[in-house]
């Protein structure tokens, strides 16, 4: 379908964003269109280009060239120059592509430095304002050197002033959008800043802000700001990845453990938000059995989710520069999950998948959290035997309803922990 409408119009142009979850989709639509249209200029950008882009080009020769980096102002320049001699893109920062000669020529990566000089997305005639919520950068870059993050390296941190934010803002509220998700790396990189946005939001009482917040770095100040918010203004995201000190140092993200979790706990405590914590599985010296304790450990804070994924080695991270000496075995083709590390084994990495689905199917589900955080913590053994149990029975990976996962813990209760039938009764009559 997206072939033929391409056809259609006849474009001299094709660009388009490749990232994780598009990318063998995206490939396979324009080598189709690129047949039909061989005199089409085909040109990519996105995340999945931030690393050595060689290999690529010379396997999809239908691809005239990638972007590097960041592309709002190089982009424009090259749409000057596209149908012009290959040597006039040498002054394109952050092209990659082949010569004349069929030779790779890497131009290095693009950096937007007048970020506050951008026009907003949404005044784009493309903007999607059909979709239940917008996404909000109001900074770019980030002050953390996380090994495994596509912007472990992107320095400066560049900032959109205030008053664009609010002129933003205003736009997205008028058009009836509820939920805005703040795509800030790390939302309290600088307190001040951080507390000044939390105000404007405030003026937005109908909306709810989605942010990734640091544990670390909570100031005194933003504490105080975060827990006098109305109730339902914020959707918080802790970024924690491990509660092993080795395994964040070996990650190489800023901030001391101690102070992460003590920043988590108090996130956790606040009662006027949720906050959602997420653990990493295939980080490099990080075990099953560490993993399960972080599990219990966040149960215990309160975290209002536990999301447990597996490590996906991005182009362009340290991490996967890194791999073979870090011992790290992971799929060359998308998602590029780790499959294998010195600490964790293949059979291991699956086992904490299904711990994942797991969590997402009982912990996570606001009907079943309560009793299953009761069972976490009162039974050391829980999560191991309710995992065996869902796993011999074959429906660990199964789309359950509710009712059905109601009454699979009821069950299994029934026949290990009869003393909490009468907890998992009153769950269920009250959903």
């Amino acid at each position: 379908m997206v072939v033929s409408r391409i056809h259609k119009h006849r474009p001299d142009i094709i660009a388009a964003t490749n990232w994780l979850f598009n990318h063998e989709q995206l490939l396979h639509i324009i080598s189709r269109a690129k047949a039909l249209l061989p005199h089409c200029c085909i040109v990519l950008g996105g995340p999945e280009f931030l690393g050595n882009n060689e290999a690529f080009l010379y396997k999809n020769k239908f691809v005239s060239g990638v972007f590097r980096g960041e592309g709002e102002e190089v982009f424009p320049q090259w749409l000057k120059v596209w149908n012009h001699s290959k040597e006039t893109w040498k002054a394109i920062t952050g092209l990659c592509y082949l010569d004349e000669n069929g030779r790779y020529q890497d131009n290095g990566i693009a950096r937007v430095m007048n970020f506050s000089q951008l026009v907003s997305p949404e005044k784009s005639c493309f903007f999607n304002w059909s979709k239940p919520f917008v996404q909000l950068e109001t900074t770019r870059g980030c002050f953390n050197t996380c090994a495994f993050c596509v912007s472990g390296g992107e320095k400066p941190v560049r900032t959109i002033p205030l008053e664009a934010i609010r002129e933003r803002l205003n736009d997205i509220h008028q058009h009836g959008i509820k939920n805005v998700r703040v795509l800030d790396r790390t939302f309290n990189y600088n307190n001040k800043r951080a507390k000044e946005l939390l105000d404007l939001f405030r003026q937005y009482p109908d909306i709810c802000f989605h942010l990734e917040i640091h544990p670390a770095l909570l100031s005194e100040e933003l504490k105080q700001e975060l827990s006098v918010l109305p109730k339902g203004l914020l959707h918080l995201e802790a970024g924690i990845q491990s509660l092993k000190e080795s395994v964040l140092q070996q990650s190489h993200r800023i901030g001391k453990l101690s102070d992460a979790l003590e920043g988590l706990k108090y996130l956790c405590s606040l009662k006027n938000m949720e906050t959602h914590a997420d653990l990493i599985a295939g980080l490099p010296l990080y075990h099953l059995s560490e993993i399960f304790e972080d599990v219990r450990t966040l149960a215990e804070y309160g975290a209002g989710e536990i999301q447990l994924e597996s490590l996906k080695l991005l182009p362009g991270t340290e991490m996967r520069r890194r791999a073979e000496e870090l011992g790290i075995q992971y799929s060359p083709l998308p998602p590029y999950e780790v499959l294998q590390t010195r600490e964790i084994s293949v059979d291991e990495l699956q086992t904490a998948h299904y711990l994942s689905r797991l969590l997402d199917g009982f912990y996570n589900t606001p009907t079943w959290q309560n009793i299953t955080r009761m069972l976490i913590l009162e039974n050391p053994r829980f999560l191991h035997e309710l995992l065996d149990h869902l796993v011999q029975a074959d429906i660990i990976d199964t789309p359950l309803s509710l009712e059905r996962r109601g009454l699979i813990l009821y069950n299994f209760c029934k026949n290990h922990y009869p003393d909490y039938l009468t907890q998992v009764s009153i769950a269920w009559i009250e959903a």
